[in-house]
């Protein structure tokens, strides 16, 4: 597993790594599209900058629930 130095994220990342762990976040079927409550997330790279980190994940194949992956509970725990 990769090391993750937590200081290149912003605490607006934490924020939303949070609201993942809290089940309110959806992928959306745009490239990287973040949905947190149903509205799109108002930082438009955030999710795309946290899949690309391997930090969250869909919970199936395609659009859906967003989870955490291993490492993105890892930064959690770290902050």
């Amino acid at each position: 597993m990769a090391t993750i130095i937590s200081d290149a994220f912003s605490s607006r990342d934490r924020a939303v790594l949070r609201a993942v762990a809290a089940g309110r976040c959806e992928l959306s079927a745009e490239l990287g599209g973040l949905l947190v409550d149903g509205m799109s997330c108002c930082d438009q790279f955030v999710g795309v900058r946290l899949t690309t980190a391997g930090l969250i994940a869909a919970a199936g194949s395609g659009p859906g629930p967003a989870r955490l992956t291993a490492s993105g509970q890892a930064l959690l725990d770290a902050a």
